[in-house]
């Protein structure tokens, strides 16, 4: 049993990493390369595919409108979505369950159904085709799932802490900003990195809210870089451009793997 349970996760991993190899190595070739060797090893590395991907496709531009967008919708969804969560999983009051039946609607209502009137108050409010437009909804579409997680985190923190802090006179804000949000440390990074990655690679709604180049996000920059691909012949920028969507990814998840699994493995012990 041990050994069909470690076959089928040698085939997992392999099945997730030849893909990833496949791109990157595909990235430092030629075009002729590419199409004439696919399986090859590069010869000489062509960095040029990176330049070019970076500044002639426009991706270093749509990498830095998804960067900015990303963290500014973290920097508005965490505290947001941690002050609802902590007063629903702290406070009783009347209408606390339908509140929290509303957030748990969020997360399965289909975003689509609302794409077309939310291009319309978008553009009435002047929105469309911005950043900022584009954050705040993000942050609305990314609330529901935020506090739903933290909501179930701050239930697993000991109230007594929460009871002490307020007999020493911290009151409601100061015990949620001093006391419990700090213990919450560690659901925050795991649901900011759920998040970021998300919105990183969220495709659709960017497609309709963001029609110029000058603000896509990385998502619509590799899907206009993969349609003048029907014109020309440099794939290799095109494999380029993908594995700079994916290093990033990458980065964060290797920076903070322990503490991911760490948190997971403590909601399942205390689940």
């Amino acid at each position: 049993m041990k050994r069909i349970a470690a076959l089928f996760t040698g085939v997992c991993v392999l099945v997730i990493l030849v893909p990833i190899l496949w791109v990157l190595l595909s990235s430092l070739k030629t075009g002729d390369q590419i199409v004439g060797h696919p399986w090859s090893l590069p010869t000489t590395p062509h960095w040029v595919n990176y330049v070019n991907a970076w500044q002639t496709a426009g991706i270093g531009r749509a990498f830095g409108n998804s960067l900015l967008v990303t963290l500014g919708t973290l920097a508005l969804l965490l505290p947001s979505g941690a002050m609802a969560a902590y007063v629903l999983a702290r406070y009783e009051f009347p209408g606390r369950g339908l509140l929290f039946g509303g957030f748990l609607g969020g997360m399965m209502f289909p975003h689509f159904l609302v794409i077309v009137p939310l291009f319309f108050l978008m553009k009435s409010l002047d929105l469309l085709d911005t950043r900022t437009g584009l954050t705040i909804v993000y942050v609305a579409y990314s609330l529901s799932f935020t506090v739903f997680v933290l909501t179930g985190f701050f239930q697993t923190l000991p109230k007594e802490l929460g009871e002490a802090a307020m007999i020493d006179g911290a009151g409601h804000a100061g015990t949620f900003w001093q006391v419990m949000l700090p213990l919450a440390k560690p659901g925050l990074i795991v649901v900011g990195i759920f998040n970021a990655i998300g919105l990183w690679n969220e495709y659709g709604l960017a497609l309709v809210l963001i029609p110029s180049a000058a603000n896509q996000t990385l998502p619509l920059g590799i899907a206009n870089l993969t349609m003048t691909q029907q014109y020309q012949s440099d794939w290799g920028a095109l494999f380029a451009g993908l594995v700079i969507v994916m290093l990033p990814v990458v980065i964060v998840y290797a920076i903070f793997r322990d503490r991911i699994h760490e948190t997971m493995l403590a909601g399942a012990v205390k689940g």
